[in-house]
């Protein structure tokens, strides 16, 4: 299980740039084909922005057509949360960090095997490692 992590609002604004804040805090979207991350092939690690937890890895990675970071699965199943997301008049399945609660992007059921999900992520909620 993942141990759970709080902050006030006022340190989220000093950790995270103004685009960071308005996806992870405020559950803004980034337009398609505009992120840092949606065309990366670089073998690494995708972590949540805000806190550093690993959250995928770019061997699940795939080409959505979507224009955002697109996942199969992440590291971990208890590192991605995910809630009822009613917003805009829809009806959509949110992810979210599991240990900072950040705004990640949603998860779609069109994905590629094995899993058959797509987690559509904002490359602003996250931050990306190099594999060495």
């Amino acid at each position: 299980m993942v141990e759970k992590i709080s902050k006030p609002d006022a340190e989220w604004r000093r950790q995270l740039t103004p685009e960071q804040y308005h996806v992870v805090r405020e559950k803004g979207t980034e337009r398609p084909f505009t992120g840092a991350y949606w065309n990366t092939k670089t073998p690494g690690v995708y972590r949540c922005a805000a806190c550093g937890l690993e959250l995928f890895s770019s061997g699940t990675k795939f080409d959505s057509g979507t224009g955002w970071p697109s996942f199969f699965a992440p590291v971990d199943d208890e590192h991605v949360a995910t809630e009822t997301d009613r917003s805009l008049g829809m009806v959509r399945v949110e992810a979210l960090c599991a240990r900072c609660n950040a705004h990640l992007g949603h998860v779609f059921d069109d994905g590629p095997a094995p899993t058959g999900l797509r987690y559509c992520m904002n490359s602003a909620s996250l931050e990306f490692k190099e594999k060495p």
